[in-house]
């Protein structure tokens, strides 16, 4: 019977939805943003044939807790959120798989060495802002010229709440955020659900244009001190792109990699078949070495 409910963290409450499952080690899903929501990851729950698996909205997004404080939008706290969401439901071993923003929260966790953590998956990554930019810029510069003289215009006059801004902007997501025409309902819900302080506090206005704390933030140094197997994933038109994601493979040990060729920065709604697929015998060859 699936469960559901709430974990006290600083600042609040966070939601949470427990799926029992199979007798393999149990999956936390950490989701992307900062504060986009668990719900495009609902294709995930399907991991559950094998183990648990448990999605949560961090505080200030979905269901969870919508605090007016600033203060609370620091990575540390977030970090200490898993902590207190694995304690609460009894997760003394557990997977990690972290999404996009969700990545840099997973590897930002794995590197405090937190017993019984069996192993990551950081599907499609953000661990340095840096690379993130730069890759976001090379992609932008492929979107037709009048799109990019929107954003371009928008941006220098800070004005980028306008709606013809937002619409350029949903150029670039199509392309790289979700290929899926229509977008499928739960990553619609997301943005539903989604907690806007949070994402224009840490990050800014779009994915390509980033304004808020997280700019400079780089996780890069800290992989090769991962000790826990870990798969990376990404799509080959990411904005997470394939090389930058390969670079960070490349710095922890043993990790392994895998792209999708039909997808970008959301695999698992675009590739559901395959990519859980990937997922579940990464997460059953750690399970049973």
């Amino acid at each position: 019977m699936v469960e559901e409910g709430f974990v006290d963290v600083e600042g609040g409450r966070v939601a949470f939805r427990l799926l029992p499952g199979g007798d393999g080690t149990p999956l936390l899903l950490v989701h992307g943003g900062p504060g986009m929501a668990w719900d495009y990851l609902e294709p995930l729950e399907r991991l559950s044939a094998d183990r648990p698996v448990v999605l949560y909205d961090q505080l200030g997004c979905g269901r969870s807790d919508r605090p007016d404080d600033p203060s609370l939008w620091r990575v540390d706290r977030f970090v200490d959120e898993v902590r207190r969401v694995r304690e609460a439901l009894g997760l003394d071993r557990a997977f990690l798989l972290g999404h996009s923003w969700g990545g840099c929260l997973a590897t930002a966790y794995a590197r405090t060495d937190p017993p019984g953590l069996a192993g990551l998956v950081l599907a499609s990554p953000l661990l340095s802002t840096d690379r993130w930019l730069a890759d976001a810029a090379a992609l932008r510069s492929q979107l037709p010229r009048d799109v990019r003289a929107v954003l371009d215009r928008h941006e220098a006059g800070g004005s980028t709440d306008c709606p013809e801004y937002v619409a350029a902007a949903v150029v670039f997501y199509k392309r790289h955020l979700c290929r899926v025409d229509p977008w499928p309902d739960a990553l619609e819900r997301t943005w539903t659900n989604m907690g806007l302080d949070v994402y224009l506090a840490m990050w800014g206005p779009t994915e390509f244009h980033a304004t808020g704390s997280l700019r400079g933030y780089d996780l890069t140094p800290q992989l090769p001190r991962i000790s826990v197997p870990t798969l990376l994933t990404c799509g080959r038109h990411d904005e997470a792109r394939p090389e930058t994601v390969a670079s960070f493979r490349d710095l922890i040990p043993g990790a392994a990699m895998v792209v999708f060729e039909e997808s970008s920065h959301t695999p698992h709604l675009e590739e559901p078949e395959r990519y859980l697929d990937v997922v579940a015998a990464f997460l059953r060859d750690v399970d049973v070495p």
